[in-house]
C-alpha cells in the first residue's frame, strides 16, 4: 500500500514513467478482486458520489465521462482510500442492482471468425463450418482455410494468359470477422457486417477490390500495379501501405486512416493525399483531413473497443454490430462523451457494465426468444 500511495502521488503530479503507469493500472485492476467487501450500499454510494464530484472539480469538465474512474485520477482514488472503499470500487458488487446486465441468463457472447465465401461460379462456402485445409481451386488459384481463422489464396499455376477475370466475395455478418490473404500477398481484415469483392487473380495494370463496412489493409508493394479500394463513397489508391477504411452506411462519414506510407483518397473530381497519423472523412461530397490516434481506428482489428470522446450513439453502433443485436433508446439520453478501452472478447454485459459504472447511462438486455423476437439493448439515462 505504501508503494501504491507513492505511485499515486507521482501520478497526481504527472511524474510517473510509462512503466509506473502500467504497473499502477495493473495493480488497480487486480487489487483484491476476489475479496468480499463488508461496506454497506450507503457507504458505497457515498464513496462513488465523492469520486465523481472530485473528478469534476479536478478536470473542470462534467460532460466527458471516462470509463475507468478508478485509475484516471490519483487524487480521486486517494479519497476513496481514505474512506476505506477502494476494495469495493475495484470490484463493484452486483447482488442488489436492478439492472439486467448483471443477470447471466440475459448475457450475449461476443462475435468471432464467422464469414461466407461466394466463389466465382456462385457456390457459397460457410467458413465457420468448413474444415481447415483446401476449400477450392479456381483460375489457377488454391484457396485454403487455416486453423486461426484466415482465408489464404496461393497461386498454383503461374500461366494466367488464358484465364478470364473472375471474382470472389467474402462477407461477414453482424457478429463476424475474418482475414483474407490475397494472391499478391496483400492482407485484409474484415470487421463485422462487412464484405470484400476481389478478383481471384490480379491482372492488367491495377489491383482493384470493392468493400462495404470496415476493413484493415496491409497492401503488398507493387509499383507496376496500383492497389485501389472502392466503395459507394470514394476510391482509395495506394502502391503499398497499411490503412483502415470505415464505410458503414449508418455512419455519418467514410473514414480512411493511414498507418504507413501514403494513400490518395478520391471523391469524384476531388482528391487528397494523406500521411501516417492522418484520416480523411468523406461526407456531403467533401474530403476533410484530420490528425487522429491510429490506434483508436484499428483497435477492433486487435480485439478491442477503443473510444475517445465518443457519444453513446456511436459506441452503441459498434456494440450492435459486434454482438449482433438491436439498440433502443428510452428517455432523455445525456449528451456526454466517453473514453476508454475494453476487450471485444468480453460478453456484452461486461462492456455495458464498464459504461454503466460512470453513472451517466444505464442498460437493459433483452436476449430474444424462440419466436424470432430480436435481442436488443435498451439504453436509458
Amino acid at each position: 500500500m505504501n508503494k501504491a500511495k507513492e505511485l499515486l502521488e507521482k501520478y497526481k503530479t504527472g511524474s510517473c514513467t510509462p512503466e509506473e503507469i502500467l504497473l499502477l493500472q495493473k495493480w488497480f485492476h487486480h487489487l483484491h478482486e476476489d475479496e468480499v467487501s463488508e461496506l454497506t450500499d450507503a457507504d458505497l454510494r457515498k464513496a462513488q458520489n465523492e469520486l465523481r464530484q472530485k473528478m469534476t472539480s479536478l478536470t473542470g469538465k462534467s460532460s466527458e465521462v471516462i470509463l475507468w474512474p478508478r485509475i484516471i485520477s490519483a487524487a480521486a482514488i486517494i479519497i476513496i482510500i481514505s474512506v476505506g472503499t477502494l476494495f469495493y470500487l475495484n470490484n463493484i458488487k452486483k447482488s442488489n442492482t436492478t439492472h439486467a446486465i448483471s443477470e447471466v441468463k440475459n448475457d450475449i457472447s461476443p462475435g468471432g471468425n464467422i464469414a461466407t465465401l461466394t466463389l466465382a461460379d456462385g457456390r457459397k462456402i460457410s467458413l465457420t463450418d468448413a474444415k481447415n485445409g483446401q476449400l477450392a481451386e479456381q483460375s489457377g488459384i488454391k484457396i485454403h482455410k487455416t486453423a486461426d481463422g484466415q482465408l489464404v489464396y496461393t497461386i498454383s499455376n503461374s500461366d494466367n494468359s488464358s484465364q478470364s477475370l473472375s471474382y470472389n466475395i467474402i462477407e461477414t455478418p453482424p457478429g463476424g470477422q475474418y482475414q483474407v490473404n490475397l494472391p499478391d500477398g496483400s492482407k485484409v481484415w474484415l470487421n463485422s457486417a462487412s464484405s470484400l469483392r476481389y478478383p481471384v487473380r490480379f491482372s492488367g495494370n491495377e489491383r482493384r477490390v470493392e468493400i462495404s463496412g470496415e476493413a484493415y489493409f496491409e497492401v503488398a508493394h507493387n509499383n507496376r500495379m496500383p492497389f485501389r479500394v472502392t466503395n459507394a463513397s470514394q476510391t482509395v489508391e495506394v502502391l503499398g501501405t497499411h490503412f483502415n477504411i470505415m464505410a458503414y452506411p449508418d455512419e455519418t462519414s467514410t473514414n480512411t486512416t493511414l498507418l504507413e506510407g501514403s494513400v490518395r483518397v478520391i471523391k469524384e473530381n476531388k482528391s487528397k493525399i494523406i500521411s501516417p497519423g492522418q484520416q480523411t472523412r468523406v461526407m456531403n461530397g467533401n474530403i476533410d483531413v484530420v490528425s487522429v490516434d491510429v490506434n483508436e481506428a484499428t483497435a477492433w482489428k486487435d480485439g478491442f473497443f477503443m473510444f475517445k470522446n465518443e457519444e453513446i450513439q456511436s459506441i452503441m453502433r459498434q456494440i450492435s454490430r459486434w454482438y449482433n443485436l438491436e439498440v433502443e433508446y428510452q428517455g432523455n439520453i445525456p449528451e456526454k462523451v466517453f473514453g476508454g478501452k475494453i476487450s471485444r472478447s468480453r460478453n456484452v454485459s461486461d462492456v455495458l457494465e464498464v459504461l454503466e459504472s460512470t453513472g451517466s447511462i444505464h442498460f437493459k438486455i433483452i436476449p430474444g426468444d424462440s419466436l424470432g423476437r430480436e435481442r436488443r439493448i435498451i439504453v436509458m439515462p
